[in-house]
């Protein structure tokens, strides 16, 4: 049986662990942050010691019972928590990342509860770098030709189509399309659309007359690349 201290020690570094890694779900504003995460790992590691010491005496063997059996339950249940984070929109899927980094709090868990710091610790810093650094590249690298294109317009009908036909022009795919559209108060009757275009940009320059050709569309108003200061704007 280990001390009094050991078993503290062991629940606060899990505690630790699991907050540094809900700190950066937090920070990015994602369905589980700082306090699941905690709670997931500082739970984790309570199982794994009461299945390694809370049945000491009472099991066949010396180590009081076999501690694989409530660990394994640890690992299988926590995927029901992991899916609550899962949200579907249409043909959007967001919070897969939270999920996993549940499931790996989840296993950081019982190894701190086991003993096993080095592993433990080695697998946070893994899990931080993987979900700060890698996510940073990832942004540059690999989605580096996937940008939002915002159109204001007036709503009509076929005008999307006529914007999608200006893109498969210039090689631009599509691959989402979103569409708020707001009633306009000082034109009456009619409603200010706008459409967000996720696309995915060829690998050579866009022509100049692009935008232009956007703006004489009927019934657009605006368009720009998401994060871009300049507009196109008619007026």
């Amino acid at each position: 049986m280990i001390s009094d201290w050991e078993v503290a020690l062991r629940l606060i570094l899990s505690a630790i662990a699991g907050g540094v890694v809900g700190l950066e779900r937090e920070a990015n504003n994602r369905p589980a942050g700082l306090r699941t995460h905690i709670l997931v790992t500082l739970g984790s590691t309570l199982i794994m010691l009461i299945s390694m010491y809370g049945f000491q005496g009472l099991g066949a063997n010396n180590n009081g019972g076999e501690p694989a059996r409530l660990a394994a339950q640890v690992v299988s249940g926590i995927g029901f928590l992991g899916a609550g984070t899962i949200m579907r929109t249409g043909g959007n899927i967001k919070g897969l990342t939270t999920a996993a980094s549940i499931w790996v709090c989840g296993g950081i868990g019982l190894a701190i509860g086991n003993g096993y710091y080095l592993g433990g610790f080695a697998t946070t810093i893994i899990v931080l770098f993987t979900l700060g650094s890698l996510g940073f590249i990832e942004e540059k690298v690999f989605k580096s030709q996937y940008k939002s294109l915002i159109v204001q317009c007036k709503e009509r009908s076929g005008l999307i189509g006529d914007i999608g036909h200006i893109l498969g022009k210039h090689n631009i795919n599509i691959k989402d399309i979103k569409v708020n559209s707001e009633y306009d108060d000082e034109a009456y009757e009619e409603y200010v659309t706008e459409i967000r275009f996720m696309v995915k940009l060829p690998s050579k320059p866009i022509s100049q007359s692009f935008f232009s050709e956007i703006l004489n569309v009927h019934g657009v108003e605006d368009a720009i690349w998401e994060g871009d200061l300049s507009t196109a704007c008619l007026s």
